[in-house]
């Protein structure tokens, strides 16, 4: 009886192993290479699959969805026999399950190595500044080859990209240097600019200021002569509409004298050659009036004029002038008064 049980056991333990091996459940996005005896039988797809057990066997499973691949630095010689490392990062497809698997042993280490070789011809055709700005350029010519040497392998190389381009540490020295004196270069061109800008601009606000300036002080003097003509316009007119005598006049210059002996360092001034012809006209006046002129003579050096005149003479508290009626020159002297 328990020999019976042992082999039911058995049989059991059989049929489950042969139901797990018989039921391949696959996921999304991959794909499962099944042989027979060794022999590629067919591909398994995504979801539920029926094999025979102990017949069929799973021999690689593949993730098709699109992967990256970042390769270590790789030295690089320029044309200009520089060396650089560049830094590439693949991305990746597999499209082809069954190539990808009996195509290419390895098509991680294929595309790394083709890389490399390739990356080694495209730089070793381009000076340092090229490589350092060619980066997109690179990439193309770096995608094109790669996608046309893997599409047998079932392999699509969607994009190559260089991560890091690093020069010798004696050429980023010179380059830092360069890149300085250039910065320091446009700073003193934009400084400059803006001096010279900040000069016109100044020239130009001084020029409209002095214009402006001028401008206004010629219609000030316009205005101003302006004024002037009208008052001696209209002194004139009343001049002329009252109608003054001869005795008019010669009072007019009488009052005048003070002035011109105004302050005590006037010791000499210039009497006009018309003020004799006044003279006589007031003497003329006075002389009708019973006296004579107060204490000027205009014929010689007289200085009394008459009773009149001594009387003029006797009212004088400071120096007595001698008028000459030709505009000569009038000394004045300080005397004490007569009483």
């Amino acid at each position: 009886m328990q020999p019976i049980i042992i082999v039911l056991i058995i049989l059991v333990v059989l049929v489950f192993i042969a139901l797990i091996k018989t039921i391949q459940v696959i996921p999304q996005a991959s794909a499962a290479i099944v042989e027979r005896f060794g022999r590629y039988t067919r591909t398994l797809n995504a979801g539920l699959n029926i094999v025979v057990p102990f017949i069929d066997s799973i021999r690689n499973r593949i993730d098709l969805r699109e992967q990256v691949v970042p390769f270590p630095p790789q030295p690089v010689i320029t044309q200009d026999n520089l060396v650089v490392n560049i830094d590439t990062v693949i991305y990746y497809q597999v499209t082809d399950a069954r190539a990808a698997t009996y195509e290419v042993a390895s098509y991680i280490q294929a595309i790394e190595q083709l890389t490399v070789t390739t990356l080694r011809n495209i730089i070793g055709g381009m000076d340092l500044e090229r490589t350092l700005t060619s980066r997109e350029e690179i990439n193309a010519a770096l995608r094109g080859v790669l996608d046309e040497a893997t599409g047998k392998w079932g392999i699509r190389v969607n994009r190559v990209e260089l991560k890091a381009i690093e020069p010798p540490t004696s050429i980023q020295d010179s380059m830092e240097k360069q890149m300085r004196a250039d910065r320091d270069k446009r700073a003193a061109i934009l400084t400059a600019e803006g001096i010279r800008q900040s000069q016109i601009l100044t020239a130009e606000g001084e020029k409209q200021s002095a214009i402006l300036r001028a401008e206004g002080e010629s219609k000030a003097a316009a205005l101003r002569a302006e004024g002037e003509a009208q008052a001696v316009r209209t002194v004139f007119e009343a001049i002329h509409a009252g109608d003054p005598d001869q005795k008019l006049l010669s009072y007019q210059y009488l009052q005048m004298l003070p002035k011109i002996a105004e302050g005590d360092a006037n010791k000499l001034w210039i009497v006009p050659s018309e003020i004799g012809d006044a003279l006589k006209g007031l003497s003329g006046a006075f002389g009708n009036l019973g006296g004579g002129a107060p204490g000027f003579n205009t014929g010689g050096n007289g200085g009394n004029g008459g009773n009149g005149g001594n009387e003029g003479n006797s009212g004088n508290g400071g120096g007595a002038g001698v008028v000459n009626p030709r505009g000569a020159a009038v000394e004045r002297r300080e005397e004490p008064p007569v009483y």
